[in-house]
Protein backbone atom coordinates (compact mmCIF):
# COMPACT_ATOMS: atom_id res chain seq x y z
CA UNK A 1 0.00 0.00 0.00
CA UNK A 2 1.25 3.38 -0.90
CA UNK A 3 1.31 6.66 0.82
CA UNK A 4 -1.17 7.65 -0.99
CA UNK A 5 -3.83 5.00 -1.22
CA UNK A 6 -5.61 6.64 1.82
CA UNK A 7 -7.24 9.16 -0.62
CA UNK A 8 -9.13 6.63 -2.12
CA UNK A 9 -10.13 5.13 0.59
CA UNK A 10 -11.43 8.64 1.87
CA UNK A 11 -13.56 8.83 -1.56
CA UNK A 12 -14.81 5.40 -0.78
CA UNK A 13 -15.75 6.45 2.82
CA UNK A 14 -18.23 9.31 1.67
CA UNK A 15 -15.58 12.72 2.04
CA UNK A 16 -16.11 15.54 -0.36
CA UNK A 17 -14.22 16.10 -3.28
CA UNK A 18 -12.56 19.57 -1.64
CA UNK A 19 -12.11 17.23 1.90
CA UNK A 20 -9.83 15.04 -0.53
CA UNK A 21 -8.08 17.36 -1.78
CA UNK A 22 -7.27 19.09 1.17
CA UNK A 23 -5.53 15.89 2.06
CA UNK A 24 -3.67 15.31 -0.64
CA UNK A 25 -2.75 18.97 -0.68
CA UNK A 26 -1.33 18.50 3.31
CA UNK A 27 -0.25 14.98 2.75
CA UNK A 28 -2.30 13.91 5.70
CA UNK A 29 -4.39 10.76 6.21
CA UNK A 30 -7.00 11.93 8.77
CA UNK A 31 -7.89 8.67 9.48
CA UNK A 32 -4.59 8.33 11.61
CA UNK A 33 -5.02 11.27 13.58
CA UNK A 34 -6.28 11.41 17.24
CA UNK A 35 -8.99 14.01 17.43
CA UNK A 36 -10.14 15.54 20.52
CA UNK A 37 -13.14 18.22 20.06
CA UNK A 38 -15.74 20.12 21.90
CA UNK A 39 -18.31 18.76 23.78
CA UNK A 40 -21.07 21.22 24.51
CA UNK A 41 -21.64 20.68 28.03
CA UNK A 42 -17.49 20.25 28.41
CA UNK A 43 -17.94 23.77 27.47
CA UNK A 44 -20.17 25.21 29.31
CA UNK A 45 -18.25 23.57 32.55
CA UNK A 46 -14.73 24.86 31.65
CA UNK A 47 -16.97 28.75 31.27
CA UNK A 48 -18.01 28.82 34.30
CA UNK A 49 -14.19 27.69 35.92
CA UNK A 50 -12.65 30.24 34.14
CA UNK A 51 -11.29 33.01 36.09
CA UNK A 52 -14.29 36.00 35.55
CA UNK A 53 -12.11 38.84 34.47
CA UNK A 54 -10.61 36.58 31.24
CA UNK A 55 -13.92 35.56 30.74
CA UNK A 56 -15.38 39.33 30.60
CA UNK A 57 -12.21 40.55 28.60
CA UNK A 58 -12.71 37.24 26.02
CA UNK A 59 -16.99 37.93 25.90
CA UNK A 60 -16.05 41.85 25.40
CA UNK A 61 -13.36 41.04 22.60
CA UNK A 62 -16.22 39.24 21.16
CA UNK A 63 -18.63 41.10 21.38
CA UNK A 64 -16.70 44.18 20.04
CA UNK A 65 -15.54 42.33 16.99
CA UNK A 66 -19.27 41.27 15.77
CA UNK A 67 -20.20 44.99 16.51
CA UNK A 68 -17.30 46.00 13.92
CA UNK A 69 -18.30 43.99 11.16
CA UNK A 70 -21.72 44.37 11.52
CA UNK A 71 -21.10 47.92 11.17
CA UNK A 72 -17.94 48.17 8.58
CA UNK A 73 -18.60 44.31 6.79
CA UNK A 74 -14.83 43.91 7.75
CA UNK A 75 -13.20 41.47 10.66
CA UNK A 76 -10.94 42.61 13.06
CA UNK A 77 -7.43 41.15 12.94
CA UNK A 78 -7.60 39.52 16.31
CA UNK A 79 -8.21 35.58 14.96
CA UNK A 80 -4.92 34.46 17.13
CA UNK A 81 -5.33 36.40 20.49
CA UNK A 82 -9.25 35.32 20.45
CA UNK A 83 -8.36 31.61 19.69
CA UNK A 84 -5.83 31.67 22.28
CA UNK A 85 -7.73 33.31 24.82
CA UNK A 86 -11.21 30.39 24.36
CA UNK A 87 -8.09 27.52 24.23
CA UNK A 88 -7.08 29.69 27.56
CA UNK A 89 -10.89 29.30 29.11
CA UNK A 90 -11.66 26.09 27.25
CA UNK A 91 -9.26 23.97 27.91
CA UNK A 92 -7.26 25.84 31.13
CA UNK A 93 -4.03 26.43 28.92
CA UNK A 94 -1.18 27.94 30.43
CA UNK A 95 -0.32 30.59 28.32
CA UNK A 96 3.72 31.32 27.89
CA UNK A 97 4.75 34.41 28.05
CA UNK A 98 4.06 36.76 24.92
CA UNK A 99 6.75 36.07 22.00
CA UNK A 100 8.07 32.62 23.19
CA UNK A 101 9.11 30.31 21.02
CA UNK A 102 8.41 26.86 19.90
CA UNK A 103 4.50 26.88 21.76
CA UNK A 104 1.96 29.24 22.94
CA UNK A 105 1.37 27.04 26.36
CA UNK A 106 1.11 23.95 28.37
CA UNK A 107 -1.93 21.74 28.90
CA UNK A 108 -0.37 19.51 31.91
CA UNK A 109 3.33 18.27 30.97
CA UNK A 110 2.15 18.47 27.37
CA UNK A 111 3.11 21.98 25.28
CA UNK A 112 0.90 23.37 23.11
CA UNK A 113 0.65 25.01 20.13
CA UNK A 114 -2.64 27.02 18.74
CA UNK A 115 -3.53 27.88 15.60
CA UNK A 116 -7.09 29.51 14.87
CA UNK A 117 -9.00 29.41 11.93
CA UNK A 118 -10.79 32.53 11.28
CA UNK A 119 -14.32 32.99 9.05
CA UNK A 120 -12.02 34.85 6.02
CA UNK A 121 -9.59 31.75 5.63
CA UNK A 122 -11.22 30.23 2.28
CA UNK A 123 -9.52 26.73 2.63
CA UNK A 124 -10.22 26.22 6.62
CA UNK A 125 -6.70 25.15 6.75
CA UNK A 126 -3.46 25.97 9.23
CA UNK A 127 0.13 25.71 8.75
CA UNK A 128 2.21 25.10 11.71
CA UNK A 129 5.80 24.81 11.87
CA UNK A 130 7.23 21.41 12.02
CA UNK A 131 10.49 22.88 14.24
CA UNK A 132 8.20 23.80 17.02
CA UNK A 133 8.33 22.93 20.62
CA UNK A 134 4.97 21.00 21.03
CA UNK A 135 3.68 17.66 21.68
CA UNK A 136 -0.23 18.62 20.68
CA UNK A 137 -1.60 21.07 18.24
CA UNK A 138 -5.25 23.18 19.19
CA UNK A 139 -6.87 24.36 16.26
CA UNK A 140 -9.37 26.41 16.80
CA UNK A 141 -12.42 27.28 14.12
CA UNK A 142 -14.32 30.74 14.33
CA UNK A 143 -17.30 30.66 12.12
CA UNK A 144 -18.40 33.57 10.99
CA UNK A 145 -21.03 33.75 13.51
CA UNK A 146 -18.06 34.00 15.87
CA UNK A 147 -19.00 30.65 17.65
CA UNK A 148 -16.16 28.83 18.71
CA UNK A 149 -14.61 24.89 18.58
CA UNK A 150 -11.55 23.34 18.76
CA UNK A 151 -10.03 19.97 18.36
CA UNK A 152 -6.82 19.22 19.05
CA UNK A 153 -3.81 16.87 17.21
CA UNK A 154 -1.15 15.02 18.65
CA UNK A 155 2.36 16.01 17.14
CA UNK A 156 3.08 12.46 15.86
CA UNK A 157 -0.05 12.39 13.51
CA UNK A 158 1.06 15.44 11.06
CA UNK A 159 2.18 14.22 7.77
CA UNK A 160 5.43 14.14 7.74
CA UNK A 161 7.32 15.79 5.11
CA UNK A 162 10.35 17.90 4.04
CA UNK A 163 8.74 21.37 3.94
CA UNK A 164 9.31 24.03 6.94
CA UNK A 165 5.11 23.88 7.43
CA UNK A 166 2.67 20.76 8.26
CA UNK A 167 -1.11 21.83 6.76
CA UNK A 168 -3.65 20.52 9.00
CA UNK A 169 -7.44 20.97 7.29
CA UNK A 170 -10.50 21.92 9.84
CA UNK A 171 -12.97 20.44 6.89
CA UNK A 172 -10.75 17.37 6.94
CA UNK A 173 -11.44 17.20 11.22
CA UNK A 174 -14.91 17.64 11.23
CA UNK A 175 -15.43 14.15 9.84
CA UNK A 176 -13.39 12.67 12.80
CA UNK A 177 -14.76 14.82 15.69
CA UNK A 178 -17.18 12.35 16.59
CA UNK A 179 -14.26 9.56 17.82
CA UNK A 180 -13.78 8.79 20.88
CA UNK A 181 -11.03 10.85 23.35
CA UNK A 182 -7.42 9.18 23.00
Amino acid sequence: MSDWDFLHDMHHDGFSPEQIADAASCGYNPAEWTVVCDDEDEVSASYAQAAPELLSIFESLVENAKSYHQLTGRYLQIWGELGELYAEIRYRIERHKPHTCGSDGKLGNDFVEIKTVSPEKDRGQVQVKRAGNFNRLLIIKISERFEFEGCFIERKRLSKGEGKYARVSWSALSFTKDEPQA
